[in-house]
């Protein structure tokens, strides 16, 4: 699979007073086409910072480049061909909809702006409402006449609208109940089948990421801590705090049951960050090297990196 979106020492920070808040540091991400990329981590590790940042909607310091053609430097009408491969699904399916506007003119919107015509408009959005399983007819009514399952789908058609290479999804399904939040997940892996769009696919479910990523990156405090394919993290954790967070997941087969949560204490405040391993304030495993010096992310095998001294496998 070739590679369509790269990132190499991605960083994000925001100005306080005196000093920074380093929300994303040194991140590299790569996103091949036809794959699900799963990034997962407590709330306010960055996850959603990093999203935007990859859809350049908020500044960020690094390289990052789009099927080889730098991104960063681009500003204003030099980002259209950018958004026209890459696109967004937001958590709050309401939220990310205009109430006053119907559901085909928020569809249109994205065709608008790259200059389809009005007949083209309508041909492609009675298309688009048939791949998320709603009727032609949803185009004539608003946002608050759905569900929420049913606004989820109508974000995707619009996300989908231009038929971009890659759609960055920022806790796509959190807002939904369990069954419509799992035919929302098939429809997204039916689309993928048929069209090889690529997904960043940032979550707090670990069961959905499992169920959806091929790849996952665990973030913690701004850094990607582990990566590697979906099945062999699972089953083997390299970083404590990836094991910690799986321990907690919620399994629903009572015969296989998780252990207790191994994750103690809050997540540190990115104005202070510890020294050394961020994660050595609440590591079970943690010792003087840890406080002391921060752990390269380093290569376990050509598919998997983990960022810890005495890392577990």
């Amino acid at each position: 699979m070739n590679t369509l979106l790269e990132a190499e020492g991605l960083s994000v920070r925001y100005p306080v007073k005196g000093g920074w808040v380093h929300a994303v540091t040194e991140v590299d991400l790569q996103l091949r086409a036809g794959e699900t990329v799963g990034l997962v981590g407590e709330s306010g590790c960055g996850k959603s910072t990093l999203g935007k940042a990859l859809m350049r909607l908020i500044p960020a310091q690094g390289q990052l480049r789009l099927n080889g053609d730098d991104v960063l430097s681009r500003q204003g009408r030099q980002l259209l061909p950018f958004r026209r491969h890459v696109q967004m699904i937001f958590q709050d399916p309401q939220g990310s909809l205009n109430p006053r506007q119907r559901v085909g003119t928020s569809i249109a919107r994205p065709l608008e702006v790259a200059g389809w015509s009005r007949d083209a408009i309508q041909v492609r959005i009675a298309e688009l409402l048939e791949v998320v399983g709603l009727p032609a007819s949803a185009a004539t009514r608003f946002p608050h006449e759905f569900s929420g399952g049913q606004r989820q789908r109508i974000g995707i058609a619009r996300a989908l609208a231009l038929e971009p290479s890659i759609v960055i999804c920022d806790e796509p399904v959190s807002a939904l109940d369990v069954s419509v939040r799992a035919q929302v997940i098939n429809l997204m892996r039916d689309i993928q089948q048929q069209s090889h769009v690529a997904y960043l696919f940032i979550s707090h479910d670990l069961s959905v990421v499992e169920y959806i990523a091929h790849r996952v990156m665990v973030m913690y405090l701004g850094r990607v801590v582990e990566s590697g394919p979906t099945a062999q993290i699972w089953a083997a954790p390299a970083h404590p705090y990836t094991q910690a967070l799986l321990a907690a997941a919620p399994v629903a087969d009572p015969r296989h049951p998780r252990g207790e949560s191994l994750l103690e204490g809050e997540l540190p405040s990115p104005l202070a960050p510890p020294s050394g391993c961020a994660f050595h304030t609440r590591c079970p495993y943690a010792q003087p090297l840890c406080q002391q010096q921060r752990p390269p992310l380093q290569s376990l095998t050509s598919e998997r990196q983990v960022a810890c001294h005495f890392h577990l496998s």
